[in-house]
């Protein structure tokens, strides 16, 4: 399971990478859904680096206000499993 999410942590981090740069560029860009999803999939660790380190999605509130939905449910998972388990 590690690696897995390892996995998905640096294909995120790479997809905010190259979603930057398309941007400067002007062309056309990774669709939120596909940042998101693969954020809710396991890569937030990779969503916020990629958020941090290449300064990109940080000023767009709408963008920040799904990415802590989705941290919040993420939590709410581990705490429950956590719980139950």
């Amino acid at each position: 399971m590690f690696y897995v999410i390892a996995f998905i942590n640096i294909i995120n981090f790479i997809l905010f990478r190259i979603d930057k740069r398309k941007a400067v560029k002007h062309q056309r860009r990774i669709p939120e859904s596909t940042l998101l999803s693969f954020t809710f999939l396991g890569g937030t660790l990779g969503a916020l680096l990629g958020m941090i380190v290449f300064r990109h999605k940080i000023s767009k509130r709408n963008f920040l206000i799904k990415f802590g939905f989705i941290v919040l449910i993420q939590a709410a998972f581990i705490y429950l499993y956590g719980k139950y388990s």
